[in-house]
């Protein structure tokens, strides 16, 4: 049983780290990026009744990365990403409707939870009071990756599940058998929330394999810690989450992973390919690269994970720390399935993902790492201010730690405020951007059925309320097959998001007769490049698309 005062400490950090998120909300309270508006937009959707069907293509790889045989809209959801960050939105959205604020809520209440979970986790393998508070208060705002806490996405959800995960293989290790049965139902609870969450599993199936590896080498000196019928409940748990929606994916799609049998998550040489729909993401294409570029991407993807960790997630000062804190406690069963799981992530970053790190792949898996990785870094810190006491006259051990520990706790919440101030400003421009396409649109009387042919179709939908298809990357004469397949009657051009093919229609230069002049554009203030051209370009242009026969908006449209 806790203590009181126990009790006292959780609802404080739980308390801080939900106040924490409601003032990240406060400063941009709508979705901000591709998969935060998808997660929105499919749970609007099951909402309204329509049930896991959208109408927008956010990306080719949905509907197997190539213009389809029969191309429609509506189409199945959740092709490519999970339903759990979709699923946890309903409950609100019932209550509140579809607004911005029943989106994010269940977001920041779960996710706050991450906070009282770190303290609670380092007590328990022996951090002390001290680290445990200041760990759990840096966890409340995770350096840069907090802005992120507040997003309609399953970053709240991924940490305390995966931590979670973690903790209770940690305690099946040491012989607490129930609660490596409900890591299994942990993993499937965070593989619902994202596919990277079979690396969860993977994590804790070999902390099983190296337990019984560990008594076989022990020549009957000590029995198994998991026995093989808690195992199989592990796996059974994970199963009963995961079975339904893997059912409806084979009934849907014929595939437990529609995005990728395709080939195009997994073989893009670069990430340009993602929404091409004429490259080649075949096999024979992804090795016929070279040895020397496949090397390269493979080197650069766990570079880049590095970084993204460090620098996003844990604010580089703790970096030395973590690996001061990681070396000491490299032999502890407490901290065993965490550097599994880390080496799995790292290893599948730079040998499986490595062309979709730098865009946000690795760190909506690394968030689960976050917690334990600021217990490792604060122990690293207190064993640092340790050393530098002992060597500094007049310093005391206590005092030098308690400043230290300050200082490294200060740094990542001042990278949470400076980081989250930025991101915060270029996603309400952006917000306002489309609101005021929404309503040009609305002004030319656009009935809200007019499909958008955008570079972001879900956040379109979420801002005007308009279905639409994504620009592939590929030349004008498949960009107007992909216009006319699915009867898009609008491009909506972005500076910000553009396809090369459409960059000199956006720069006003001489445009195809299918693509008419634009009805609405919004001038660019940002930073000059001194190129006339490009600098005379707008942030934002709205062209009809004339594709059917009778269509006369685009008369005045020239040919190059």
């Amino acid at each position: 049983m806790l203590r009181c005062d126990a009790v006292r400490i959780l609802l404080a950090l739980y308390s801080f780290a939900l106040a924490a998120r409601a003032v990240l909300f406060a400063v941009h309270p709508d979705a901000a990026y591709p998969d935060s508006f998808y997660y929105v937009d499919v749970a609007r959707a099951l909402q309204a009744g329509h049930g896991f069907n959208i109408d927008f293509i956010w990306s080719f790889v949905d509907v197997g990365g190539r213009i389809p045989a029969k191309p429609m809209l509506s189409i199945a959801s959740n092709a490519h990403w999970m339903p759990l960050a979709s699923l946890v939105q309903l409950p609100t959205m019932w209550l509140l409707g579809p607004t911005p604020l029943a989106s994010a809520l269940p977001f920041l209440l779960i996710g706050a939870l991450a906070a009282p979970m770190t303290w609670l986790l380092a007590r328990e393998v022996g951090a002390g009071d001290r680290i445990a508070l200041a760990a759990a208060i840096a966890v409340s705002v995770p350096a840069a990756a907090a802005i992120y806490m507040s997003q309609p996405d399953n970053f709240s959800l991924f940490q305390p599940l995966g931590t979670a995960a973690l903790w209770l293989t940690a305690r099946g290790l040491k012989g607490d058998r129930r609660s490596f049965a409900l890591a299994g139902l942990m993993v499937g609870l965070a593989t619902l929330a994202r596919n990277d969450g079979v690396l969860l599993g993977a994590a804790v199936g070999l902390a099983f394999l190296w337990d019984r590896w560990r008594a076989r080498r022990s020549n009957g000196g000590r029995m198994p810690a998991i026995p093989w019928r808690y195992a199989f409940a592990c796996f059974g748990l994970f199963l009963v989450v995961m079975a339904p929606w893997y059912l409806r994916q084979l009934a849907v799609f014929g595939s437990l992973s529609p995005s990728s049998s395709s080939g195009r998550i997994l073989l893009i040489q670069n990430y340009e390919q993602m929404n091409s729909v004429t490259s080649d993401t075949s096999l024979a294409g992804f090795l016929g690269q070279g040895i020397g570029p496949l090397l390269a991407s493979r080197i650069l993807g766990f570079v880049s994970a590095i970084q993204v960790f460090f620098v996003i997630a844990c604010s580089a000062v703790l970096a030395p720390f973590v690996l001061v804190g990681a070396w000491t406690r490299r032999r502890s069963i407490d901290f065993g399935p965490f550097f599994l799981y880390a080496g799995l992530l790292f290893g599948a970053a730079g040998l499986v993902f490595a062309v979709h790190v730098p865009y946000g792949t690795f760190l909506h898996s690394a968030v689960a790492l976050v917690p334990i990785t600021y217990i490792l870094g604060l122990e690293g810190v207190v064993i640092v201010a340790t050393w530098v006491a002992r060597h500094r006259r007049g310093w005391t051990e206590d005092r030098a730690a308690r400043l230290f520990l300050i200082a490294a706790v200060g740094t990542v919440l001042l990278n949470a405020g400076a980081f989250g101030f930025l991101a915060a400003r270029s996603w309400n421009q952006e917000r306002d951007m489309r609101l005021d396409a929404s309503a040009a649109l609305d002004r030319t009387g656009a009935p809200k059925t007019d499909l958008v042919l955008s570079a972001d179709p879900g956040g379109f939908e979420y801002f005007t309320g308009h279905g639409g298809v994504v620009t592939p990357n590929d030349s004008l004469a498949v960009i107007r097959e992909v216009a006319a397949d699915y009867g898009t009657r609008w491009l909506i051009a972005e500076r910000a998001h553009i396809v090369t093919p459409l960059a000199p229609i956006l720069e006003m230069k001489p445009r195809p007769d299918w693509i008419g002049p634009p009805i609405y554009t919004i001038p660019y203030t940002g930073e000059k490049t001194g190129d006339p051209a490009i600098d005379a370009a707008p942030a934002l242009a709205i062209f009809p698309i004339c594709t059917s026969a009778g269509d006369t908006r685009c008369s005045t449209g020239t040919t190059p």
